[in-house]
């Protein structure tokens, strides 16, 4: 990327992202990635406002109100909790203390950013999820005669499978799955943690189908990324957050508590509630989703007051089958391309 392109403000977050996060402030790459989405909504937020694209905000369109109205924006517009509105509020804490050092002569608006209270008395909701039915209608609506619906549809269904993050399922690579039985994964999580999930013989199948697809174009290596967008490029975070997005409005599909689009925690969410209602123990489910505490597990017993109705077997297999027609295009460029890629 040309840092001639971009402005001040665009230069002084590559430098934040390139240099500051990584080397000096030793930051694990989860932990970046997050930042990211944090910075990319952020700047996408206050292109909207002024009508340009995030290549095209200054520093002087990032003050204090900016930060507060986008904290509205989450809670209101994108249905964030509390502790979400909090965790993107403490990465702009860290660009604006970065952006102090960087551009000394606006210091006063930097000190107005970092004064941005973090919101108190977070309240302890149950964790969205969808229901049964809508997990049908959201891949009943895919259209798995193309390339990216067969992608999408495989991605989407191994994500209800194994409950991992979306991360785990983008760093997955060929070499990581097993096609015979015992069908299974092996997931990288926080800490570098490594373990393996059981998928079923359907989702084993789709990944199959996907990959000799993607053989039949060009020789596909044993490290090369399970999923790739259009251009062959690793598929991003915000490319499953567009997959998920375009599917849930065209098939009407919400969460179950808050009734807002599903947003592709609320996969893992899933996952893990339909377990519960199959009888599967907290011990087990933990393993399964790769918590380091067995606390984290526990909330999803508040879920759902109806925790053992249905076995998991009754409510996902049958659901990897019928397709209908959709498209994916997801095409990211310039300096909003760059971020995505981080």
């Amino acid at each position: 990327m040309r840092r001639d392109r971009v402005t001040d403000l665009g230069a002084a977050v590559v430098d934040f992202f390139e240099t500051h996060l990584p080397a000096q402030r030793g930051m694990s790459r989860h932990t970046i990635r997050s930042y990211r989405d944090t910075v990319v909504m952020l700047l996408g937020f206050l292109g909207q406002r002024r009508g340009c694209g995030i290549e095209r905000v200054e520093l002087a369109d990032l003050d204090a109100a900016a930060v507060e109205n986008f904290l509205r924006h989450l809670e209101t517009d994108r249905h964030n909790g509390i502790a979400t509105r909090n965790v993107r509020l403490a990465a702009i804490h860290t660009l604006a203390r970065f952006l102090a050092g960087r551009h000394a002569e606006r210091l006063g608006i930097w000190q107005a950013i970092i004064g941005v209270p973090f919101k108190r008395g977070a309240q302890h909701h149950p964790p969205e999820h969808l229901a049964a039915a809508d997990v049908k209608a959201l891949l009943d609506v895919i259209d798995r005669s193309t390339a990216a619906g067969e992608r999408d549809f495989a991605l989407l269904a191994l994500m209800f499978n194994t409950g991992a993050r979306v991360q785990e399922v983008l760093d997955l690579r060929v070499r990581d799955v097993r096609l015979d039985p015992p069908e299974q994964v092996r997931l990288k999580g926080k800490g570098n943690k490594v373990r393996t999930c059981p998928i079923w013989p359907r989702t084993a199948q789709l990944l199959g189908e996907l990959m000799k697809r993607r053989s039949a174009a060009h020789a596909v290596e044993a490290d090369a990324p399970l999923f790739v967008n259009q251009r062959g490029d690793p598929l991003s975070r915000f490319g499953v957050r567009y997959v998920l997005h375009k599917y849930a409005k065209l098939a009407g599909v919400t969460t179950v508590h808050s009734h807002a689009p599903p947003h592709p925690h609320a996969l893992r969410h899933t996952t893990a509630v339909h377990l519960l209602k199959a009888g599967v123990d907290f011990a087990t489910i933990s393993q399964w989703l790769g918590h380091a505490n067995l606390n984290t597990t526990m909330r999803y017993a508040r879920s759902d007051l109806d925790l053992k109705r249905q076995a998991l077997s009754q409510v996902f297999p049958d659901i990897l089958a019928p397709n209908a027609k959709a498209h994916v295009l997801f095409d990211p460029g310039g300096f909003s391309h760059w971020l995505r890629r981080l």
